[in-house]
């Protein structure tokens, strides 16, 4: 039951069942970047555990920002040259943005790369982190740092999406809202595959 899900059970889930793609209608919007050189970077999907319940992570970025100002996002950014892994560079941005150092954190799991619209190519890792992080802000690239549950996040009921016409195709956006935030582009289309591959949510 989706309410008494806890780390143990998210492992078991995550390493047991195959890796899944994201939604065909969400990536077709950038199926013309396919050839086209793309960035580099990862994203932290940080699991924190609390009284046998989990919460996941997540930042309002910065409005100042270029790419994708004042959305909710999972802390990340662009693999740099000093980077000796995309997990590091999970690890440094979630750092650099959070103030979460290494050692609080736990990678157990990666994602497919997902293309976005800003020519992108964005590796999601998954990962426990000590509930005792204190959270350390760089108002130039964070707003706020936040937790929702993950029986919210990873409950397709949530998750809402649209059907839209892009180019000749059907487009699909997805959307999930909590208190005051809503999560939705790049964040949302890997939530609804994180959904089919942890809870078999189709």
């Amino acid at each position: 039951m989706l309410s008494e899900f806890n780390k143990s059970q998210l492992i078991q889930n995550f390493q047991l069942h195959q890796t899944v793609n994201y939604h065909q209608e969400a990536i077709k919007r950038v199926a013309h970047l396919q050839n086209q050189p793309l960035r580099k970077a990862s994203v932290l999907i940080g699991f924190v555990e609390r009284n046998q319940e989990l919460n996941v992570i997540f930042t309002k970025r910065a409005k100042h920002l270029k790419h994708h100002p004042g959305q909710v996002s999972f802390p990340g950014g662009k693999h740099e040259n000093d980077d000796h892994s995309l997990a590091h560079t999970a690890l440094r941005e979630t750092f650099e943005e959070v103030g979460i150092r290494h050692n609080e954190i736990d990678i157990f799991g990666q994602m497919p790369e997902l293309v976005t619209i800003s020519k992108f190519s964005v590796t999601p890792f998954l990962a426990f982190v000590d509930e005792n992080y204190q959270s350390v802000i760089d108002p130039n690239e964070v707003d706020e740092v936040f937790e929702v549950p993950a029986k919210v996040v990873l409950d397709r009921r949530q998750l809402k999406s649209q059907q839209f016409q892009f180019a000749n195709h059907s487009h699909r956006v997805f959307g999930l809202s909590y208190k005051q935030h809503f999560i939705w582009g790049m964040t949302a289309q890997i939530i609804q595959a994180m959904q089919k591959h942890i809870m078999h949510q189709y």
